[in-house]
């Protein structure tokens, strides 16, 4: 999860401290040219997140409808839950398709199987074993 830091405390420069201490890495992103502290068990990760949603931000400001920040954010924010709701549809379908594929392999692993079995007791019936 990424957060963002707060301030310290202008009397003992200390910041406040969260109730469960996770190991954080602290990373100062710019997107949409403002400077964002932010923090999250890998910096890296944080500066993809921050780097695409300031790249998602540039494109919805191309479209010249509004020059508005909040709303080019929010812009931004709609066609990013877009994608992830895509994918995650997309997720389902894969999911899907592979419990079939399962059931399928599992039919057919049983059916050999089940003819193994067969021939071992057809053998062991000749045998009289």
């Amino acid at each position: 999860m990424v957060q963002q830091n707060s301030p310290p405390n202008p009397e003992t420069g200390s910041r406040p401290t969260p109730a469960a201490k996770v190991e954080q890495n602290y990373v100062t992103v710019d997107i949409y040219d403002q400077a964002y502290h932010l923090s999250g068990p890998d910096s890296s990760h944080v500066e993809r997140l921050a780097a695409r949603v300031d790249s998602r931000m540039r494109a919805v400001a191309l479209t010249g409808r509004t020059a508005d920040s909040l709303r080019v954010a929010v812009l931004a924010a709609l066609n990013l839950a877009d994608e992830l709701a895509r994918a995650e549809d997309r997720l389902r379908g894969l999911e899907g398709t592979l419990d079939v594929a399962e059931s399928a392999n599992l039919h057919i692993r049983a059916a050999n199987l089940s003819g193994l079995l067969d021939k071992v007791l057809e053998e062991d019936r000749k045998t009289g074993s």
